[in-house]
C-alpha cells in the first residue's frame, strides 16, 4: 500500500503548457482518446485530470476511466479495448499489483497495442532497470519527477506511439486481404476481396478518419456497362451501397466531380478534404475511388497514392485477365451444350437453365459457392455422350424400339469417356455429371443402376434440374407440361426418381427455378 508522503504525485509550478494540438488533423469519429488511470490514491486521479483537462492531441480530447484496484482496472480493460494509454501505479492492494496487471495485459488479454506508463512513488519496490528489462511497459516514471510538463509530453509520446502503431495494423489487415485475394484468384469475389484490401491499403496511407469507397467499372463487360460505375467495396457511412451506382450514391455534384475525372482521365483533389483517384488498366477497365473525410494532402502523400495505384492497376489487369479467361471458357462450354441440344432439335437454352437450376440447388442443398460455381460451369456439358448417338435415333418422333433405347441409354457412358482423361475440375465434374445424370434414387436408373446417395451427389442434383426444364419445354415428342403438372409429377417422383431432399428444395423454391426459365426463355 501506498503511503501519503512517499506517494504524493507532485508537480513543480511552472507556465502553463500548451494543448497538443496537431493541426494537420482533424477530430475523428472514434471521439477522445482513453486515458486509464490505475493508482489505489484519489488524489492521484485528480490531480492527473486537472493536468490535463482541455488538453488535445490530434483534434481529439482525453476521456479518463479510473481504477483504484488490479481488479477495477481488468473490468475496464475488458470493457474498453480500445483504451490507448495506462497510467499505472505499481504498489496498491499488493506491492506488484502494478506489475501483475501489466502481465495479464500482455499475456493474457494480448494486448500489444495499449501503451502502459509505469509510475510509482516507491521506486524501492520496483527498480526501474529490473522492470523496464522484465516487463513489457513503454515508459517508467517516479511519481515525484512528474512536472505537468513531464506528463503532458510522456502523454503525447505515447499517444504518437499508439497512432504508429494502428497505422502499421492497418496496412498489415490491408496485406492480409490482398493477399487472400492473390492466393483465391479465381473465387467469385476475389475482385471484391482485392479491392477491399486497396481500401484499407489507401485509407492506412492517408491516415483517413471518416469514410471511403472504391467503385470499379464493369470492366469485364465493358461494352453493356459503358460509364456505370458499381461500388464493390465500400467502408464508413458508405458500406451499405455496396453494388449500387455510384449516381444514386453520391451528392450531385461530387458525381459531376466523379464524371469530370473519368472524362479527363486524371485524378482530382477538392475541398481540403476530398479525393477522386482514377485509373485505366492495361486491358481499358476504369477504376476510381472516392475519399472524404481526409486530411489535406502533402505533394507526398499525393504523389504516393498515383505510385501506389499503378501498382494496383496492374494486379487488376491480371484478375481481368482471369476473369475473361474464365468467361472465355464459360462461353465455349454452354456453345457446346447449345450445339448438342441443337442437334437433338432442343433448345439451345435449355444447357443456360440448366446450369442455373444446378447452382441453385446445390447451394440450398448446402455445397460451398466455388463448388456449386464449379457445378454451374460444367453442367451444360451434362449431354455431351448424345454426340455418339445416330440423328436417326436422337431425333425420333415416335415411340423407340427397344433396340434404339438401349442405344440411346449409352449416352452418359459415351459422354463420360469423351470427358474423363481430363484434369481439370470442370470437366471432371462434367465427367461425373454426365455418368449419373440419368440414374434415378430407387436403383431403375441408367446406366449403372445405381441407388439413393451411392450416386454422386452431382448426378442427383443434374437430375432434378434436367427434367425440370425438360418437362416445362416443348419436345419433339411431345408439347411442354404445365406448372402445376410437372410439381405433381416431381411429388410422386420423391424418392423413386428424385433425391427426396433436392426434391423439396425445388418445389419450396419453384419460383426462383420459375424466373430463371423466365429470364432464359426460348
Amino acid at each position: 500500500m501506498s503511503t501519503q508522503t512517499d506517494d504524493e504525485l507532485l508537480f513543480q509550478d511552472e507556465a502553463p503548457a500548451p494543448a497538443g494540438t496537431d493541426t494537420g488533423c482533424a477530430v475523428g469519429p472514434n471521439g477522445a482518446w482513453k486515458i486509464l488511470v490505475v493508482d489505489d490514491e484519489a488524489e492521484v486521479h485528480d490531480v492527473t485530470k486537472l493536468v490535463l483537462s482541455g488538453f488535445t492531441y490530434k483534434g481529439r480530447p482525453l476521456k479518463f476511466l479510473a481504477a483504484y484496484t488490479g481488479r477495477e482496472a481488468r473490468e475496464l480493460l475488458a470493457a474498453n479495448p480500445d483504451i490507448a494509454v495506462i497510467l499505472l501505479d505499481v504498489v496498491m492492494e499488493e506491492n506488484d499489483t502494478g506489475l501483475k496487471l501489466v502481465q495479464y495485459i500482455r499475456e493474457e488479454m494480448k494486448n500489444h497495442f495499449v501503451r502502459i506508463i509505469l509510475r510509482t512513488g516507491q521506486p524501492g519496490q520496483a527498480p526501474e532497470e529490473r522492470v523496464i528489462i522484465e516487463y513489457d511497459i513503454n515508459d517508467y516514471k517516479e511519481k515525484t519527477e512528474l512536472t505537468a510538463q513531464k506528463l503532458i509530453t510522456t502523454i503525447v509520446s505515447a499517444l504518437r506511439t499508439s497512432c504508429d502503431i494502428a497505422t502499421i495494423e492497418a496496412n498489415r489487415r490491408g496485406l492480409e486481404k490482398i493477399i487472400e485475394a492473390s492466393e483465391n484468384i479465381f473465387e467469385l469475389q476475389s475482385l471484391e476481396k482485392f479491392s477491399t484490401g486497396v481500401l484499407t491499403q489507401i485509407t492506412a496511407i492517408l491516415s483517413l478518419h471518416k469514410n471511403a469507397i472504391v467503385c470499379q467499372a464493369s470492366g469485364f463487360a465493358a461494352v453493356n456497362h459503358k460509364g456505370q460505375f458499381n461500388i464493390l467495396a465500400a467502408t464508413g457511412e458508405f458500406q451499405p451501397h455496396i453494388r449500387k451506382n455510384v449516381e444514386d450514391v453520391l451528392p450531385t455534384e461530387v458525381h459531376a466531380l466523379l464524371v469530370k475525372a473519368v472524362k479527363d482521365r486524371t485524378s482530382l483533389f477538392f475541398d481540403g478534404r476530398r479525393y477522386i483517384g482514377y485509373f485505366c488498366s492495361r486491358n481499358g477497365s476504369e477504376s476510381v475511388i472516392y475519399l472524404e473525410g481526409c486530411l489535406p494532402l502533402s505533394d507526398l502523400d499525393r504523389q504516393l497514392v498515383e505510385i501506389f495505384f499503378a501498382n494496383v492497376s496492374i494486379a487488376f489487369d491480371n484478375l481481368h485477365l482471369n476473369k475473361e479467361v474464365e468467361d472465355t471458357q464459360r462461353e465455349i462450354i454452354h456453345t457446346l451444350g447449345e450445339t448438342i441440344e441443337w442437334r437433338s432439335h432442343e433448345t439451345g437454352n435449355h444447357v443456360r437453365r440448366v446450369a442455373e437450376y444446378i447452382y441453385i440447388l446445390a447451394r440450398k442443398y448446402g455445397l460451398p459457392d466455388p463448388e456449386a460455381e464449379l457445378l454451374r460451369l460444367a453442367a451444360p456439358m451434362h449431354d455431351v455422350g448424345k454426340l455418339g448417338i445416330p440423328d436417326s435415333v436422337l431425333n425420333k418422333p415416335g415411340l423407340l424400339t427397344p433396340e434404339e433405347v438401349v442405344l440411346i441409354q449409352t449416352h452418359p457412358a459415351i459422354g463420360y469417356e469423351i470427358l474423363k482423361s481430363s484434369q481439370r475440375p470442370m470437366l471432371k465434374a462434367a465427367a461425373t455429371i454426365s455418368l449419373h445424370h440419368h440414374e434415378r434414387y430407387d436403383g431403375t436408373g441408367y446406366p449403372s443402376g445405381l441407388k439413393g446417395e451411392d450416386i454422386h451427389v452431382y448426378g442427383r442434383l443434374a437430375a432434378v434440374a434436367d427434367v425440370f426444364d425438360a418437362l416445362m419445354s416443348d419436345r419433339i415428342y411431345r408439347p411442354a407440361w404445365p406448372v402445376d403438372q410437372v410439381a405433381g409429377h416431381f411429388k410422386k417422383e420423391r424418392g423413386k426418381h428424385f433425391d427426396p431432399r433436392m426434391t423439396d428444395i425445388l418445389l419450396e423454391n419453384l419460383e426462383a427455378f420459375l424466373s430463371i426459365r423466365k429470364a432464359y426463355h426460348d
